[in-house]
């Protein structure tokens, strides 16, 4: 697959890119700040997906390691998208060796449903009983926040 490899180890991930990619070209996470990135990345299992020194893709994963899995923040970027890098992506992660013998192993898409279904993921079933506490505008309060602490005074929202 043109030289595409994925690993796990963490200092080898662009955490510039991955920031740049999940705060500017995705719905659930536009405007996150770059130490929440850092952090999320700190407390997951991540998997990076390169060509040579690039990163093209990642994917990360909150776990116990014993009953329960939540995939997240999933992208190739654009540019080397259609040459079958998610699918790598998701036969690595389904196969790390600490992602083995879950209960349940959820996930969130809004259009990749396509992607997972080839991987065994479905609708819950039994969504009655999912509950969620959703803020999907944390990220530009966070901002709207910090700007008027450092500044001292009501910023201008929007």
């Amino acid at each position: 697959m043109n030289g595409f490899r994925i690993n796990t180890e963490k200092a080898e991930l662009d955490l510039h890119l991955i920031h740049r990619f999940l705060s500017e070209h995705t719905s659930w996470a536009k405007g996150i700040p770059l130490a929440l990135v850092q952090k999320s990345i700190d407390h997951s299992l991540c998997f990076g997906g390169f060509i040579g020194d690039s990163q093209v893709a990642f994917a990360r994963v909150i776990s116990n390691y014993t009953t329960f899995a939540n995939l997240v923040d999933v992208f190739v970027l654009h540019e080397h998208r259609g040459k079958g890098y998610s699918k790598a992506l998701m036969t690595a992660v389904l196969a790390h060796p600490q992602l083995q013998g879950l209960r349940r192993f959820t996930l969130a898409t809004g259009d990749a449903h396509g992607l997972y279904a080839q991987f065994g993921f479905t609708a819950p079933m039994y969504p009655q009983s999912f509950m969620e506490r959703y803020n999907p505008g944390i990220y530009a309060t966070a901002v709207q926040s910090r700007l008027e602490r450092d500044t001292g005074r009501d910023v201008p929202k929007g």
